[in-house]
């Protein structure tokens, strides 16, 4: 295949593949922004989050191209060629394919990235652009560009993460210099954060309240959770080096008459470390859709997170998802739960299994307590991923604004909006494939 050519693919659902709400497509906030160009480390069909939420409403008003990590191929037979796929809500995924040769070499890696995507962008008329980053990583592709604005939203602590790159932290460092705003994740990592930058905004995790909502409502339930005996203690998310394995296990053991039901695909740690007592249940990665019928069957809802360096700045966004559903929520003592879950009496906080015990037992309660669900439906009326979505918007155009002004004021040369090709290596057009 020659050099950067393009492979057209048509959406193609994943079992964590996931798909916005209605309210997604509902978002009227008139605003004229410019393309947006975003590299994540996450791809786009893993999991619904807070990625596909915010670029999924940007996708709304204007393009999104959302280029994920690099695919390595096996042997050396490819050369360089970039793959897009096609979603459901106008979001075009952006995969560049490289040859084996290129995996041990990360500077041609990055150079031969750069130059596909500077040709794709060419041929799709990208020209004044936002570059909105998930990973300092992807600077290494992408620093020879010319974004006309730089937004770094930081949602996790990525150098804390298990199998973080050693050079994750000082790339960051670099996007600091070259951002022009940083979001976080939550109001812990703000903390962190805005000591490095001095535009840094917190955004914690939001709602799609009328997503969620239908738990409350009629749903049928899945057949793989049907048999189920109740009462059912549930927990949907990534199965990683976050969850409190041992505190699931002591659960467990000590509860005999609950069930636990685990969602979420397991990555970066051996499912053979997981408890396989009969009262546990994984059920599996779900697609965003179905989610709600599985919490309707639920009779408490958990955070079982562990106390550790991945979780220092976390701010689930399963927090207010899960309580949107109508589900009494318990939680371990991560900072962004307990404020402000935590300090409302909306969520019941526990540290070891003994306390998350009788937590669990109060909890199996509480949805007859008509203050509570008053208290957090009064809660949730407050915060909304369009809510989020629109400020985020705000302080963009502000920043935009503020930069056309600063120019309109200088003297300097106006440099190029999109990086040349700098390889030798002449590039044919893009057709997509049929």
């Amino acid at each position: 295949m020659p050099p950067s050519s393009t492979v057209e693919v048509p959406l193609r659902a994943s079992a964590t593949a996931a798909r916005p709400s209605a309210s997604a497509a509902e978002t009227t906030s008139p605003y004229t922004l410019l393309d947006l160009v975003c590299f994540a480390h996450l791809h786009w069909d893993f999991v619904w989050q807070r990625p596909q939420h915010l670029l999924s409403r940007f996708a709304q008003h204007g393009r999104v191209f959302y280029v994920e990590d690099a695919f390595y191929h096996n042997d050396d037979l490819i050369e360089p060629h970039v793959e897009i796929k096609l979603r459901d809500n106008g979001v075009k995924v952006v995969v560049v394919h490289l040859p084996q040769r290129l995996r041990s070499d990360e500077s041609a890696a990055d150079q031969a990235q750069f130059e596909v995507l500077s040709h794709y962008f060419n041929e799709q008329g990208v020209r004044d652009y936002i570059f909105w980053y998930y990973t300092p990583m992807a600077l290494g592709k992408s620093r020879q560009f010319t974004p006309k604005l730089t937004v770094y939203d930081c949602m996790d602590e990525l150098a804390a993460f298990k199998f973080a790159p050693p050079e994750l932290k000082k790339r960051e460092l670099e996007l600091f210099e070259k951002a022009d705003l940083v979001f976080t994740g939550g109001h812990t990592l703000y903390e962190s954060k805005r000591e490095q930058h001095n535009d840094a905004h917190p955004f914690p995790s939001s709602i799609d309240k009328a997503h969620f909502g239908q738990a409350r409502g009629p749903l049928a339930e899945p057949a793989d959770q049907a048999k189920i005996a109740h009462p059912r203690i549930g927990f949907f998310g990534v199965v990683d080096e976050r969850l409190d394995i041992e505190l699931l296990r002591e659960l467990s053991q000590q509860h005999p008459e609950w069930q636990f039901v685990i969602i979420g695909p397991v990555v970066k740690i051996d499912p053979a470390t997981l408890p396989r007592t009969a009262n546990v249940h994984y059920l599996g990665g779900k697609d965003y859709k179905e989610l709600p019928a599985y919490l309707k069957g639920w009779d408490v809802a958990t955070l079982l997170f562990a106390d550790n360096e991945s979780t220092k700045f976390i701010s689930p966004t399963k927090t207010p998802e899960y309580l949107a559903a109508g589900n009494p929520v318990v939680s371990t003592p991560i900072r962004d739960v307990v404020r402000p879950y935590g300090d409302l009496n909306l969520v019941q906080i526990a540290d070891n299994a003994a306390d998350f015990g009788k937590a669990i037992e109060k909890a199996l309660t509480q949805r007859e307590d008509a203050d509570w669900r008053k208290r957090t439906d009064d809660y949730l009326a407050t915060i909304s991923w369009d809510q989020t979505w629109q400020q985020m918007v705000d302080l963009m155009q502000a920043r935009l604004h503020a930069k056309k002004d600063d120019a309109a004021t200088t003297t300097q040369a106006h440099a190029p909006l999109m990086a040349p090709k700098v390889s030798e290596v002449t590039l044919p057009p893009i057709t997509p494939a049929s």
